[in-house]
């Protein structure tokens, strides 16, 4: 078996993150691993039971999130963050390049960051992930009314009895979510708190961004993407419509090859973790 990967923390511009590196030879696949919205790095566990022994892997906690340091009282998320929480593992890790595995949000990120930084990433696999929701340029508005009007109220943090309890309610945001997949999430993703256990991500995730990507510029940004990517999916996951879906794809140049579709919802790497781990080494190697 090979060794799990060990805790470790880099700096983002002063902001701690935590990630999880299991070393290797200097020639073997560089592999960074990059979780969904209020996920965490333990999310791939099922998945690192599977893919070759010989990768270097690392696997990110995006700020606010896991054992990441939150941003301070007086800052605000905004979505490019993430992409400096890229950067920052990979100058941390001392990695010039890597191949990136982001699911949902952490696809868009991996994208996001390819189109930005083209020569430091190898590959793009997304797992449940296509971009954001998108619209037109008329909800900027809205967006930013949102944002200020989220910004009024203050973070709360919700107590549940037991890890079983924050599980629960996990299951009851993402109904597709397996009982054995959420209990996993939910060991890992919260602490004791007032006699209780809270999640360790920041409440203020849940507030809007200010801006975003309109459709438009978000498949100006695909566009930009030079590397393979490949696109793994869940039978019952999150499905864009399928005009967007059609649009999107086609604006991904080096896509290869069709979606990967697998029995499973949203996580469907913790469902199917050996079939997907499978299609990543066959698209990695």
């Amino acid at each position: 078996m090979s060794p799990s990967p060990e805790s470790l923390f880099v700096d983002a511009q002063g902001l701690r993150l935590h990630v999880r590196h299991r070393p290797a030879p200097a020639d073997a696949p560089a592999v960074l691993f990059l979780h969904g919205w209020l996920d965490h790095s333990h999310s791939f566990d099922a998945l690192l039971e599977h893919v070759p022994a010989h990768w270097r892997l690392a696997l990110l906690d995006f700020r606010g999130m896991g054992r990441s340091a939150h941003a301070p009282p007086e800052a605000h998320y905004q979505s490019a963050d993430h992409a400096l929480d890229v950067e920052a593992a990979l100058d941390g890790l001392g990695l010039e390049r890597a191949h990136l595995v982001g699911h949902s949000l952490g696809g868009i990120v991996a994208l996001t960051y390819a189109a930005a930084r083209p020569g430091r990433v190898l590959t793009v696999s997304l797992i449940e992930s296509l971009g954001p929701t998108g619209g037109e340029p008329r909800v900027a508005v809205e967006r930013l009314r949102a944002f200020l009007d989220d910004s009024r109220r203050p973070p709360h943090r919700k107590r549940y009895p037991d890890v079983a309890a924050a599980a629960a309610r996990l299951r009851e945001n993402n109904p597709s979510l397996p009982e054995a997949a959420a209990l996993h999430l939910a060991r890992h993703g919260t602490e004791p708190f007032e006699g209780g256990v809270a999640f360790t991500f920041d409440p203020r995730h849940r507030r809007r961004f200010a801006q975003g990507y309109d459709e438009a510029q978000w498949l100006a940004l695909q566009a930009a993407v030079t590397c393979p990517v490949q696109l793994i999916r869940g039978e019952q996951g999150l499905t864009p419509a399928p005009q967007r879906l059609r649009a999107r794809l086609e604006a991904l140049p080096t896509l290869v090859g069709t979606p990967h579709v697998f029995p499973g919802g949203h996580h469907v790497h913790m469902e199917r973790p050996s079939e997907v781990a499978r299609v990543l080494a066959t698209f990695i190697r």
